[in-house]
């Protein structure tokens, strides 16, 4: 099989960063490149490396788009000055495979080229939205908002650049981060996560980039870092807020030269690493205290996926219930379990200030203590008055705060109802004094399904 053959195109004349580019490639036995002057020559080639320099985004867009259009299996990777643009994101919608930097060393130009000639991991991206969602380990939902995630996670995974998961904690954002390892073309390579909250601070440099025999006190052997341990694979940076701002400053080096230097080392080495961040924080409003570095958070943010908190998403709660008592009867030999509909009923009515982590260890818990195959309410160890806890893990206006509360406060009042009628939506509307129309429409904005509360003789 010959080099593969990439197009360099440039939607408006950028003559110097063509040139750039092709300097760069000029030497890869790997890789033929030439410039195309023509969108209609770039077709003829396996993948087109489109030049944005002056152009904006929504213009790369629409020629990716187009291009894509006329031939599904063209690979687009974007080259740009900056990386750090969230408005990337709509390029991988629309099937660009990888972002690279006009500023990229020709060694790192050539690994992400030969990548992303293999990136779409026989995934028709011009079609393969209509493709039924992935069935990814460890990502279990029912609700419309994890789904469009779940159709969304092959895309990113498709692309190499990196990507910031947020949302609060006990979400599920680590299982998020692994789909998009485990989809992309670095699966078989390795995944290694760490969390930047349980590192100190004078040990982040050495913990990422290792050290040398002798770099300090207690180096007494060398030891290789994360970074190398993740060669050719992903590295999963979770709590990424909690690193101090010098540790942030060494690893905004390391995103924008892919290169390093070990603790007390003089020689610089590369690394093919992908990053994916997670955050329960927003990173944003932390630029803005100067408690993150602005330019690290662009770096990150490049991609990004928000994790809906489990309160925000009730309707998962019966499908992570079972599928947390089937897991954990076969990890205890208790064999299966299901659930009373008051079981359920009060499963869906508690706030889950924990999210899918604190439901997970609640269906541990009924397992372990539960006598019957048949999880009933009073084994659900969970306590519907305990003040919830307010939510502050994210900076949002009045107006936004009022609006959760009012909602939050909204459906609780519903389902009480619903669990106390067994889900006669006539006598529920009639005890809140509500026309029937009305309090139906109040269901279905808060997306209640009214059989979850209608108790079925055994």
């Amino acid at each position: 099989m010959g080099p593969m053959r990439w197009a360099v195109f440039s939607l408006k004349e950028e003559p110097f960063l063509v040139e750039q580019v092709l300097q760069s490639l000029s030497h890869c036995l790997e890789i033929e490149a030439v410039h195309a002057h023509d969108a209609s020559v770039a077709l003829a080639y396996d993948g087109v490396l489109l030049v944005a320099g002056a152009i904006g985004i929504s213009d790369a867009i629409a020629f990716t788009s187009d291009l894509r259009r006329q031939r599904s299996d063209i690979r687009v990777v974007v080259a740009t000055p900056c990386v750090d643009d969230g408005g990337l994101d709509g390029l991988v919608d629309v099937g660009a495979v990888d972002f690279v930097s006009t500023q990229s060393t020709p060694a790192e130009l050539s690994v992400r080229l030969q990548r992303a000639g293999g990136a779409m991991g026989g995934i028709d991206g011009g079609t393969s939205r209509a493709l039924p969602v992935p069935q990814i380990r460890g990502f279990v939902y029912a609700s419309q908002a994890c789904a469009a995630i779940a159709a969304r996670l092959p895309i990113l995974a498709g692309c190499d650049a990196n990507v910031l998961v947020v949302g609060e904690t006990g979400t599920g954002k680590e299982v998020c981060a692994q789909a998009i390892h485990y989809l992309s073309a670095r699966t078989t390579r390795p995944w290694v996560a760490v969390n930047c909250g349980a590192i100190p601070g004078e040990l982040v440099e050495a913990e990422l980039f290792g050290h040398v025999k002798g770099a300090y006190t207690t180096a007494h052997a060398s030891r290789s870092g994360l970074v190398k341990e993740a060669e050719g694979g992903t590295l999963f940076l979770d709590d990424v807020d909690c690193l101090p701002l010098p540790a942030q400053a060494k690893l905004l080096r390391f995103l924008q030269e892919r290169e390093y230097r070990p603790v007390g080392s003089n020689q610089l080495q590369h690394a093919d690493v992908r990053i994916v961040a997670a955050s329960n924080c927003n990173l944003y409003e932390l630029t803005q205290r100067e408690k993150f570095r602005q330019d690290l958070y662009f770096r990150l943010n490049v991609l990004h996926v928000v994790m809906p908190a489990l309160r925000d998403r009730r309707e998962d709660i019966p499908t992570l219930a079972a599928h947390f008592a089937h897991h954990f009867g076969r990890e205890f030999n208790r064999g299966a379990r299901s659930f009373t509909p008051e079981a359920l009923a009060k499963l869906s009515m508690h706030h889950w200030p924990g999210n899918v982590r604190e439901l997970r260890h609640v269906i541990e818990r009924a397992v372990l203590l539960g006598q019957e195959t048949t999880l009933c309410a009073a084994d659900i160890d969970i306590d519907l008055a305990a003040p919830e806890a307010p939510d502050c893990t994210l900076a949002v206006s009045f107006r936004d705060a009022k609006k959760r509360v009012v909602d939050d406060f909204e459906r609780s009042y519903i389902e009480q109802l619903l669990i106390a009628h067994s889900g006669n939506i006539t006598i529920a509307a009639r005890t809140a004094k509500k026309d029937r129309r009305a309090f139906f429409e109040l269901m279905r904005k808060h997306r209640i399904e009214p059989q979850r509360f209608r108790i079925h003789p055994f």
